[in-house]
């Protein structure tokens, strides 16, 4: 059974930084990934990230966060930096295993409130 485990969320100001945590177990995964939803907004794309290491970035987040995943651990990393106030959101990691490259398994989401 495919688990996703995220931690690292909490409350920070305009300006700070905070690193998110996902553990993934039950297989073996393709792309790892983030994805956010603030308050009465679609969820979109945060960052990306194959199994190769390559990486997708969401051009408001580019230059501010890095995604990263050591692959031993079936975890992946998301380092914000610079936070501003429209980072506010539920953060969701996301996941696709080897065995079907088509469907998405989310952790249960963290929050993340920077307040300006």
């Amino acid at each position: 059974q495919v688990q996703l485990v995220e931690s690292g969320g909490g409350l920070v100001q305009t300006g700070g930084s905070l690193t998110l945590s996902c553990t993934a177990s039950g297989s073996l995964f393709t792309t790892m990934g983030w994805f956010r939803r603030a308050p009465e907004k679609q969820r979109e794309l945060v960052a990306l990230t194959t199994r190769g290491g390559s990486a997708e970035y969401a051009d408001t987040v580019t230059g501010r966060f890095t995604i990263s995943r050591d692959n031993t651990k079936n975890t992946v990393y998301l380092q914000m930096s610079s936070l501003k106030p429209e980072d506010t959101a539920i953060y969701y990691c996301n996941a696709r295993t080897i065995f079907n490259d088509r469907y998405d398994y989310w952790g249960q989401g963290t929050q993340v409130t920077v307040s300006s």
